[in-house]
């Protein structure tokens, strides 16, 4: 699996479980809402700097985002 569509999947399944919208999330981890939605689809490559923000925002370690990539 492509691992910008995993994190992006990770991403959208942890930021469902809190009931966050991307808006909200995209606010937290202060960066355009436009951005998450891009991320979520896999269509970004994002860097650590936003790959920490995003885990902070959703109150998990970054770790936590990566444990299950093969």
């Amino acid at each position: 699996m492509n691992i910008n569509v995993y994190f992006g999947n990770k991403i959208k399944e942890e930021r469902l479980k809190l009931n966050l919208s991307q808006e909200k999330l995209a606010l937290e981890a202060d960066v355009d809402r436009t951005y998450v939605n891009d991320i979520e689809k896999g269509s970004r490559n994002i860097s650590l700097v936003i790959a920490f923000k995003l885990s902070k925002a959703l109150n998990i370690p970054l770790s936590n985002l990566l444990k299950d990539l093969k």
